[in-house]
């Protein structure tokens, strides 16, 4: 599993609150149809949890993009930060080990990457959801509350995973 350094973290943050700022309707348009609006971030929060998953598979192709990702993420924020504003570059933003998936609990991330493939491919939210994927992805192996979601998403498909695939055996 690759680390997330800060630079990483503030990629993931500036994709977070781009898309944030890009989907905002207005506090009037939100209190009047605030489901509606709301049921447009959808889309970008199951790719960010799809993208934490993602993560926390550490093997096979599923598991070298996210690596590939996170680490390419790492290393622009890093030089973003170290140019840009002249901070230090490489420092872990990584806090805690984390539940990795069990077998089961990893043919569930495949299934969802299928899933996911076709949904960019079909879906007019295309770009939200490979923005989503791209965020959970560097902010799901942080050390902040975003970091904190990877052990219950991971608990809740390696229970999906014993479910269905218990059930199926």
């Amino acid at each position: 599993m690759t680390y997330v350094t800060i630079g990483g973290v503030t990629v993931g943050l500036c994709i977070l609150i781009r898309h944030l700022i890009d989907w905002w309707p207005g506090s009037k348009a939100l209190r009047g149809d605030p489901l509606h609006y709301a049921a447009d971030l959808g889309p970008f929060l199951l790719a960010w949890a799809y993208g934490v998953l993602a993560t926390l598979g550490v093997g096979g192709l599923v598991g070298w993009i996210a690596d590939t990702a996170v680490w390419i993420s790492s290393w622009l924020g890093d030089v973003a930060l170290v140019w840009g504003v002249g901070g230090q570059a490489g420092t872990s933003a990584g806090g805690v080990s984390y539940l990795p998936l069990t077998q089961t609990g990893s043919a569930i991330v495949l299934v969802l990457t299928v899933a996911l493939a076709a949904a960019v491919k079909k879906s007019r939210y295309g770009g939200d959801i490979k923005r989503g994927a791209w965020c959970g992805a560097t902010l799901g192996t942080s050390a902040g509350v975003a970091g904190f979601a990877a052990v219950p998403l991971a608990q809740a498909v390696n229970w999906a995973g014993a479910a269905v695939f218990g059930a199926l055996a």
